[in-house]
């Protein structure tokens, strides 16, 4: 299985001075359940070389056992600090995306056009798109084979109003994926607050929250196996 990883490039969290990007353990928890799969992951992001992190995942209240290793693995950190620019891979090498989430794509990968048609393409050729809290916000300008939204007729889930009320930054984002998922036509779903939560549709995996990151990217591997057998 060839996986690629998209993370921001997006550094600001709108005007308010504060520092955002990708959140640590949205990248850490995934990256880790492909690794130890036997699957290195190609990490991509808009400018490519290193992404930014969003410092409050840095904060030892949201340390987990997948950050904690990812400090003591000098490869991998290695690898997050030389991302390939996006505009450089093609949809046709790999067999499935995964985005991690954090703020910072709701800057920059709603808008990004490679991203946008990496997407498309991945979808067209029915290979598995997934994305965690913040990261389903890479989707909500990509179109499904019909061209109409890719979220229409589908369930989806992602960082919910509440939990967004929770961190107060409702007025600070420039989209809410839950009201985001509705306005395109699809159907928002959640569980719990901060609890592990993961809606599959078809070949859409998403996950509600950062504590969603590694069963989104079990679903995933889940899904490639039953497709390709």
């Amino acid at each position: 299985m060839k996986l690629l990883m998209i993370l921001t490039s997006h550094d600001q969290l709108g005007d308010t001075g504060a520092k955002t990007g990708f959140w640590l353990d949205e990248f850490a928890a995934p990256y880790y359940v492909f690794k130890d799969a036997g699957i290195i992951p190609v990490l991509a992001s808009p400018k490519g070389g290193q992404p930014p992190l969003d410092p409050k995942s840095d904060d030892p209240a949201f340390h987990t056992s997948a950050t904690a290793r990812f400090k003591t693995d000098a490869d991998s950190a290695q690898r997050l600090a030389n991302t390939v620019p996006l505009s450089s891979v093609k949809a046709a090498d790999f067999d499935a995306v995964f985005f991690p989430g954090g703020h910072g794509p709701l800057w920059d990968l709603t808008e990004n056009r490679a991203s946008i048609s990496l997407v498309e393409s991945m979808v067209a050729a029915n290979k598995p798109v997934a994305a965690v809290c913040h990261g389903p916000a890479a989707l909500v300008n990509a179109k499904g084979p019909d061209g109409r939204p890719l979220f229409a007729g589908r369930k989806v889930t992602g960082f919910s109003n509440s939990e967004e009320a929770a961190v107060g930054l409702t007025t600070i984002v420039p989209l809410l994926i839950e009201d985001t998922v509705t306005k395109l036509g699809g159907t928002y779903v959640k569980g719990p607050d901060w609890g592990s939560f993961v809606s599959v549709d078809g070949l859409l995996i998403t996950g509600q929250n950062p504590g969603s990151s590694e069963a989104t990217a079990k679903a995933l591997l889940q899904k490639f196996g039953a497709t390709t057998g």
